[in-house]
């Protein structure tokens, strides 16, 4: 089973009452809202290693369906308490929306719709791209806690605010498709995560695309102690794309480079049947191997024209 799988099965067994989710469609401004909640959040234990997940601190937000026909094309994410004050972001770990309806680009498991960490800010792209999208296609959200400031939360409700552009935009987006590249292999539900040594270290992981086609833009996920994650060409050695990951002198990552391509700029292309690398790199300042590493390269494909996404 991979990483997918492993969170759609906690997800099952956790799901929420229907009515602590709310689903709201802006035609106005074009945003899809969704709002769960209220969740108790407690601290996470004292001596809790940062990187290192609490399972009783997973669960799912719910199902639902995809409301409009049209290109998903950014979000925002708010935490607010029961008085509507905010709550840290932080303390969520990591956010995943799944598009049951549809397959990943390179791994036979549901589409990663969206995926969002602690250090992930709020994103969108520019109109003339986005993911495909139609009304009804069945959608998974499931969510992990990590909360690092020492004391509980109570009531805190979530809200997870999708961007959209119509299906009538003329002329209408370029069609792109998340794509997920995993550096420690993607394979097996234990094999998402890794141990961290002392020092410098790196993961790296080799794929083969089955369609060919260009990246418009990459970005990853991190933990605490990452240092860059770097797609190459596995023939060449050559480096296609390097992301930074923005850290404090003690190694804690707050934030991953993101690099939007244009018709201007360096463009990436992927090959079929071409050999590619995904690098993850560490530097554990620790004198102790850190389990729950995690180096995740994520990005928007658009596929040749031979076999590119149906337009809503």
């Amino acid at each position: 089973m991979m990483m997918c799988g492993m969170l759609l099965a906690t997800a099952a067994l956790t799901m929420p009452p229907r009515d602590t989710m709310t689903v709201t469609v802006d035609s106005a401004r074009h945003e899809i809202r969704i709002t769960t909640g209220p969740y108790h959040i407690p601290a996470t234990p004292e001596g809790h290693h940062p990187i290192m997940m609490d399972p009783a601190h997973n669960g799912a937000l719910g199902n639902f369906a995809w409301p409009v026909d049209g290109w998903f094309r950014g979000f925002r994410l708010q935490l607010v308490d029961g008085h509507g004050a905010a709550v840290p972001r932080q303390i969520v770990h990591h956010l995943v929306v799944a598009n049951l309806g549809r397959q990943q680009v390179l791994y036979p498991v549901p589409e990663f719709l969206l995926g969002v960490g602690a250090e992930t800010e709020d994103g969108e792209v520019p109109t003339t791209i986005g993911v495909p999208m139609r009304a009804g296609m069945p959608l998974v959200g499931f969510i992990g806690w990590h909360n690092q400031t020492g004391h509980d939360f109570h009531e805190v409700y979530l809200t997870l605010t999708l961007l959209w552009t119509p299906k009538d935009q003329t002329p209408p987006p370029a069609s792109a498709l998340p794509m997920v590249v995993d550096a420690n292999g993607g394979e097996g539900a234990d094999a998402i995560t890794f141990d961290i040594p002392p020092g410098r270290s790196s993961r790296k992981a080799e794929f083969t695309p089955r369609k060919g086609g260009r990246l418009l833009g990459v970005g990853g996920h991190l933990h605490d102690y990452g240092v860059d994650l770097r797609l190459e060409d596995a023939a060449t050695d050559s480096v296609l794309v390097r992301i930074e990951a923005k850290r404090d002198s003690t190694g804690q990552v707050s934030g991953i480079a993101r690099h939007l391509f244009d018709s201007a700029g360096k463009m990436v292309t992927l090959q079929a049947g071409r050999r590619y690398r995904v690098v993850g790199t560490y530097d554990n300042a620790t004198k102790e191997t850190i389990p729950g590493g995690m180096a995740l390269l994520v990005g928007l494909f658009v596929p040749d024209s031979t076999s590119s996404p149906a337009a809503p």
